[in-house]
């Protein structure tokens, strides 16, 4: 019933400039009965996407949950072509969203529940907007932190998508589950170790789920880092000590379902960190 009166009523918000707040309630109503969202129009601006986002997040942040850092998504050329764009698009990450490793989660924590290998970074102050080098975005960061996202498709299945849609959904963000942070080595050889690394997804019985290499991202994890800081300084954003940024995955996203635990390891960062969440 919520998906036949969705896409009943905006049929007539195509045409809008900013998706109305009517519209991102409902979206956040959607979101809370984990049902997927049917007749969101795929023709919007890329600015009236960031509009939407906007009031998405703000929306969000109105339930006592504060904004702690940026995520990339579309991140992989091939996911670009099918999207029609040439970069990659933001999204926003609230503390409420964020779980100690070794959660617990349920398998069905979204509409359309996904998970995937991520990678976290901590930034160290604010000479990263000075960034131009990778080296230069090793010395603004403290930490690298294993992370795997478990994004929210939102859409039913069969819907079609958008880069604009994706964005004024906040491009996914729903939760993630966070590892242990190692420091950072403002260091060639670290820069060169992020590239290299082989990000291997296992279950329990450790067979393997999916793996890819640290260039999987933009050639280059920490191409995402420079991006997201080239993007939020269009919206004139400055990030600050603390604040976290998501990269991106390492290989397509896949679905939980209940019994199913999932272990990434990232081989060849030193100690190879790994991170672990269960689904029931």
């Amino acid at each position: 019933m919520l998906a036949l009166t969705a896409a009943l009523s905006w049929q007539g918000d195509a045409l809008a400039a900013c998706p109305s707040h009517e519209r991102i309630n409902t979206i956040l109503r959607f979101q809370e009965a984990k049902e997927p969202v049917r007749g969101l129009g795929t023709d919007l601006s890329m600015r009236d996407a960031e509009c939407g986002r906007r009031r998405l997040v703000e929306k969000l942040e109105a339930v006592e949950n504060r904004v702690v850092g940026y995520k990339a998504g579309l991140t992989n050329a091939k996911i670009q072509a099918h999207f029609g764009v040439t970069s990659p698009v933001r999204g926003v990450l609230l503390e409420k969203m964020l779980l100690a490793d070794g959660a617990d989660v349920p398998a069905d924590f979204g509409a359309r529940p996904v998970f995937e290998p991520d990678l976290l970074v901590v930034v160290k102050d604010a000479g990263i907007h000075q960034a131009k080098t990778r080296l230069d975005v090793l010395r603004s960061l403290s930490l690298v932190i294993p992370f795997i996202e478990l994004p929210d498709l939102v859409v039913a299945e069969g819907e079609k998508l958008s880069a604009p849609l994706i964005v004024s959904l906040n491009v996914g963000a729903r939760l993630g589950v966070v590892g242990k942070g190692i420091p950072v080595q403002a260091t060639p050889e670290f820069a060169a170790a992020l590239a290299a690394m082989r990000v291997v997804m296992t279950d329990r019985g450790g067979k393997e789920l999916a793996s890819g290499k640290g260039t999987a991202i933009l050639d280059h994890p920490l191409n995402a880092v420079l991006w997201l800081v080239q993007d939020l300084e269009k919206s004139r954003v400055k990030l600050k000590p603390g604040d976290l940024l998501s990269l991106g995955s390492f290989t397509p996203p896949l679905p939980p379902r209940p019994g199913l635990t999932v272990t990434v390891r990232y081989e060849g960062l030193p100690g190879n960190p790994a991170v672990t969440v269960r689904f029931r």
